[in-house]
């Protein structure tokens, strides 16, 4: 699925998420099993130990497709 945001745009599969940013064409990529949400702030987080990155979604329906098609629940 892809979902657009004022930012970029969101490749989403089951098993990874894609965060493709319009600045600099930067694409930061992540497994599932790497990811949270918060959903107070429509916060994605991305934590690999060594590396990580988040971003902060425009709205609620962004963010909950996003985490529906990741199967994750929201903290």
């Amino acid at each position: 699925m892809i979902i657009e945001f004022s930012q970029g745009k969101l490749v989403v599969t089951p098993f990874e998420i894609q965060c493709r940013l319009n600045v600099s064409k930067v694409v930061l990529t992540a497994m599932v099993d790497d990811i949270k949400c918060i959903a107070e702030r429509l916060l994605i987080i991305a934590d690999a130990g060594a590396v990580r990155w988040s971003i902060q979604l425009d709205n609620n329906q962004q963010f909950y497709e996003t985490i529906e098609v990741l199967g994750i629940a929201p903290e």
